[in-house]
């Protein structure tokens, strides 16, 4: 196992509003990637055999928002989740766990509060 994620979903309740945080906060292009009855907007990834793909996803009440309820994903903020979080607040997000170090080997981490009612976590590795 190369990865203990392989995929990871991020719930929305207005996708278009989802898309364009996430595209602010991290500078990225997402791609449309529609089912029937499923509309999802890809992170980007150069390889999805060897890298972790995740989307945020509008399932119509499958997948819910939520600030305490179910896991916690950590994104990659490298190289400093401290470039992330200052682009949080104006996104229209909030901060709820400002960044703090892990360990001098481990990195540091944090936690936002996304424009659909998400925590997600950030992580970055020392350089």
């Amino acid at each position: 196992m190369q990865n203990a994620i392989s995929w990871f979903e991020i719930p929305t309740t207005d996708l278009n509003r989802a898309q364009k945080f996430y595209e602010t906060v991290f500078g990225i292009s997402m791609m449309p990637m529609d089912t029937p009855n499923i509309k999802m907007r890809m992170f980007p990834l150069d390889d999805m055999m060897t890298q972790v793909g995740g989307a945020l996803v509008d399932s119509g009440g499958f997948h819910k928002p939520s600030l305490t309820d179910g896991p916690l994903v950590y994104l990659n903020g490298n190289p400093d989740v401290q470039t992330i979080l200052d682009k949080v607040p104006a996104a229209g997000g909030n901060i709820m766990v400002p960044k703090t170090e892990i360990s001098p080997e481990y990195g540091f981490m944090a936690v936002i509060i996304d424009t659909e009612g998400n925590r997600i976590g950030l992580h970055s590795v020392p350089q």
